[in-house]
């Protein structure tokens, strides 16, 4: 006679068994510490720059590129989203998963102020920001 004999032959048995290591799984499970998953952070840094009586044109010509293509090169960039409205630049960069937001927005802003002198005078630049971070 084999193990697994008994149970085919009792069959509450069996019930009994499989319901008593459901209950302990279960409790093992409200018990357990996940540690495998650890906090993540998504960063976004937006910059803005308004252009005053400017068409959304004229707005991605002289202001979202130049800005655009000097944030490209900051570090830690997973992807850029930047619009351009009617005397209004939004420039979104997205940072890879857990990037320091502090030194995003230290190295973005330094990108930003390197380009001051290509943006045109009317063109009022607001820091870049992550939203919640200095709240």
């Amino acid at each position: 006679m084999k193990f697994t004999d008994i149970f085919i032959h009792r069959p509450v048995l069996a019930s009994v068994v499989s319901l008593l290591i459901l209950v302990i799984g279960l409790r093992s499970m409200a018990v357990l510490e996940v540690r495998q998953y650890p906090e993540t952070r998504n960063t976004v840094v937006t910059v803005t720059t308004t252009y005053p009586g400017a068409s959304g044109e004229l707005v991605k010509g002289f202001i979202t590129t130049p800005l655009q293509q000097a944030v490209a090169q900051a570090d830690g960039i997973d992807f850029l989203v930047s619009t351009s409205t009617q005397g209004r630049s939004v420039i979104e960069a997205h940072m890879v998963l857990n990037y320091d937001p502090n030194a995003a927005v230290a190295e973005i802003q330094a990108k930003v102020a390197s380009q001051r002198n290509v943006l045109p005078a009317e063109a009022d630049y607001h820091r870049a920001d992550v939203p919640g971070l200095f709240q």
